[in-house]
């Protein structure tokens, strides 16, 4: 071995992970490493590189820096990076520039790999070890993703343009025109900052110039007045969804309850690259059953668009599930085009993943009504039979089949007065058993899509209220948690199935993310929260005392990575052409993504193990 292999071995052999190999491997390393020495100011990795080799910094020091420009990492010497983008064969996230002339030693992914294999010490460094190691791959898309790091605060241009109720519509027109905007604020006075109401260019389009009313009219009679709206602090990805929601284009920003400007469609667009706002304004385009059918490749495409592009699983879940409440609410348009006005107050109900904002592309359709106590069913219940099945049908012809558990509100089981909803909801919670409730959890998973969603909000606070106080329907819960084990073996292998056309595979669902879903909703209720999502029921109960930020911490990685295999694996069937489905061979992934879904099963592991002790089975 030559003198200077010799220097570069000591040097390695005093630091991890390399301190951790043979004597044979380092030779075998030191004969392999490349040099390359870098300026200071000079880039080493620029975003989005191919990584081909593992840099280790022999002199000098490094800067790591997110996507948005701000510094992410601070590396000197000994320190290695660049081994994420070679465990997961993703590329550069994080470019690297040298800070000062520094001096950088190559080892060849070939050969990271194979001792990544051949040594458990070495690869446990590289990985970071268990939770660590989770917790750092379950955020890493998220990390320099836009829609998750700015605020929406950030993208306000110009300060807000507003006017007073009594304006007349054409010198509000006249001043948006002048400050080139598309929308202004509607308040009470000229003194008064509180919103009362937005005029858009559509307002004046539809309200004023097509009722040919006169250009005296004052604003307060035709501004939109129901506003949707966000705060400077919350993320862009928050503003995506409440335009998404409530299928708006202009959005006031507050500061403080008070209005600091608009975010209009065009201020998200180039952040806004899965295209699920135009998925939206397409359904609400549709006119029939045909054209609610002709946009399935767009939801696919959307869905595959958003996992491409490292959006996280809250991210991608509140997307379709935004979607999918599109189709809802257009099809009950349609509906009541077609049968007329509903004859009582009603409010379509999702359920389960559409309700917790975590659905992804093969699902089917879980939903319910509740009905006016007004309802009569001798008079009323025809129509609203005739309006379930139409939204159902619609919803099966968009690609969420229908339900085989057959719970849909075209079984009159599940399409009942609001005082009769109330009654079952307090008989599963004051007279429980597990049999009952394995039927109905997924009923405590419930969102007001259309409608009187009021009523939804009524049972939502009857839910919270009788179930944080009734240990023996927490309990029965709890069991009903531990049915579904993750599958991991007695030595930590994986259990796969057996049989059947999924054979040698895990399904990702039912042993992943449903019975995690199922450990957190118990905790959720236990500590009298209304939120539906997991993420957010998760901060409740930190909140709320019932869980430690570390256990909510694991519980939400584990998720959030079982999540995304489960997302990746599903876009990679539609891309082909393929049925996505939740079952995915574990040979098919990186020795890192298996350890790390072997972490996320271990931690769901012992949650259940958790769920048993806290709230202990009671006989029924």
């Amino acid at each position: 071995m030559e003198v200077e292999q010799i220097e570069i071995r000591e040097h390695l052999r005093d630091h991890e992970p390399f301190s951790f190999l043979t004597d044979e491997e380092l030779d075998k390393v030191a004969r392999s490493v490349e040099i390359a020495y870098f300026r200071a100011g000079a880039d080493i990795i620029a975003l989005g590189d191919e990584i081909t080799d593992l840099h280790y910094v022999r002199s000098g020091s490094v800067e790591l820096f997110r996507r948005s420009g701000e510094l992410y990492n601070r590396l000197g010497e000994g320190d290695i990076f660049g081994q994420l983008g070679l465990l997961t064969g993703r590329r550069a996230r994080f470019p690297a520039r040298a800070l000062e002339d520094s001096l950088i030693y190559f080892l060849p992914g070939e050969l990271f790999r194979e001792l990544f294999d051949a040594n458990p010490a070495f690869a446990d460094f590289v990985e970071v070890e268990d939770r660590t190691r989770l917790r750092q791959a379950a955020r890493q898309a998220a990390s320099d993703n836009p829609l998750m790091t700015e605020r929406a605060g950030r993208l306000v241009r110009h300060s807000p343009v507003s006017v007073p109720v009594s304006t007349p519509v054409q010198a509000a027109a006249q001043r948006m025109t002048e400050e080139r905007v598309t929308s202004v604020l509607v308040t009470a006075t000229d003194d008064d900052e509180r919103l009362a109401g937005i005029l858009t260019d559509s307002d004046l389009r539809r309200r004023v110039l097509a009722e040919g009313l006169p250009s005296d009219t004052p604003v307060g009679e035709v501004m939109s007045t129901e506003l949707a709206c966000v705060r400077d602090d919350q993320f862009l990805f928050e503003a995506l969804l409440i335009m998404l929601r409530e299928n708006v284009h202009h959005l006031p920003v507050l500061r403080r309850e008070r209005p600091i400007g608009v975010l209009d469609l065009a201020d998200l667009i180039h952040h806004e690259t899965q295209n699920s706002l135009f998925v939206v304004r397409n359904i609400f385009h549709c006119r029939n059953h045909d054209e609610i059918e002709a946009l399935r490749p767009a939801v696919s495409a959307s869905f595959v668009r958003m996992v491409n592009e490292d959006a996280n699983s809250h991210m991608i879940g509140s997307a379709m599930a935004t979607i999918g409440r599109s189709f809802k609410q257009r099809l009950l348009e349609l509906g009541e085009e077609r049968l007329g006005p509903p004859p009582v107050p009603y409010c379509f109900l999702a359920l389960g993943s559409m309700a917790r904002d975590d659905q992804f592309l093969y699902t089917d359709q879980d939903n319910a009504m509740v009905l006016d106590d007004a309802f009569d069913p001798a008079r009323h219940d025809e129509y609203f039979r005739e309006l379930a099945q139409y939204v159902s049908d619609g919803l099966h012809r968009a690609g969420y089949v229908y339900c085989t558990g057959d719970i849909m509100a075209t079984n009159p089981q599940w399409r009942q007065p609001l005082s009769a909803w109330k009654e079952r909801f307090s008989e599963w919670v004051h007279r429980p058993n597990s049999e009952r409730l394995l039927h109905s959890s997924i009923f405590f998973d419930l969102d007001g899509v259309a409608g009187a969603t009021s009523m939804a909000d009524e049972l939502k606070s009857l839910i919270a209220r009788e179930a944080s106080e009734e240990r023996s329907f927490l309990g029965c819960l709890a069991i009903n948690a531990n049915n579904r084990t993750p599958p991991l073996g007695f030595f930590r292998n994986f259990v796969l199935e057996r049989g059947g056309r999924h054979e040698n595979s895990i399904n990702l669902k039912r042993r992943g993310t449903a019975p995690l879903t199922d450990v957190i909703r118990v905790h959720a209720l236990a500590a009298g929260s209304t939120a539906q999502n997991s993420f957010r029921r998760l901060e409740d109960t930190v909140a709320n005392g019932f869980l430690t930020a570390s256990m909510a911490a694991d519980l939400r990685d584990s998720l959030e990575f079982i999540a995304m295999v489960r997302a990746r694996h599903q876009a990679h069937d539609a891309e082909r052409g393929g049925e996505p489905n939740n079952n995915i061979d574990p040979e098919t992934l990186s020795a890192f993504e298996r350890r790390s879904l072997k972490d996320a099963f271990r931690v769901l592991a012992n949650a259940q193990k958790f769920l048993r002790f806290r709230y202990r089975p009671v006989r029924v």
